[in-house]
């Protein structure tokens, strides 16, 4: 049995993007965040995020909401201080841990979005890819290949498959896209 909605609203639809602490060494990955927020926020849907406001999460939280969105940070206890917890976010929840950090932004997400980052990015992104293989969810997971950032990760899913370690559909059904609207267009 599914949630009721309210009469005359509109189910608000909470996409969670995984994406580095960092900015990296090219600006194209700072300036592709910020074009992820906005076009998040301009289609009406809700940002989950980790919550600091450094790096690519800082950049894509702070454009999200400069174009008016909703934006909901999830951040352990032990990194407010090293990610500097974002302190303009609509609402803010500080967990004890990583794990459980992951847990809530799974729970209150409706769809991923991995944009380029490092170990904790790839960490997300496989938890939510895990648990959709294991049937605990069902939610699509998209990955933003920009300048063919994943393009090896990409390869070694498929190799994956190929050696009969993952089947074939849960590699089939990521929505991989290099342009952030054309991913967006494909996620729901």
């Amino acid at each position: 049995m599914s949630a009721a909605v309210p009469i005359g609203r509109p189910e608000r639809r909470q996409v969670c993007v995984f994406c580095g602490a960092r900015s990296g060494t090219d600006p194209k990955y700072e300036q592709a965040a910020r074009v992820a927020g906005r076009a998040i926020a301009a289609r009406g849907w809700g940002l989950v995020f980790g919550g600091g406001r450094v790096g690519l999460m800082g950049a894509l939280a702070d454009a999200a909401l400069a174009a008016g969105g909703e934006v909901v940070g999830v951040i352990p206890r032990a990194l407010m201080a090293r990610e500097v917890a974002h302190p303009g976010v609509t609402r803010l929840e500080v967990v004890t841990d990583m794990a459980v950090r992951k847990q809530r932004m799974i729970e209150i997400s409706d769809a991923f979005v991995t944009l380029p980052g490092g170990f904790g990015t790839l960490d997300e992104f496989f938890e939510v890819l895990t648990l959709r293989q294991i049937r605990e969810h069902a939610k699509p997971i998209a990955v933003f290949d920009q300048d063919g950032y994943f393009d090896t990760l990409l390869t070694m899913c498929r190799e994956f498959v190929a050696r009969g370690f993952a089947p074939a559909d849960d590699v089939e059904r990521l929505v991989v896209e290099p342009d952030i609207e054309a991913l967006l267009d494909r996620l729901f």
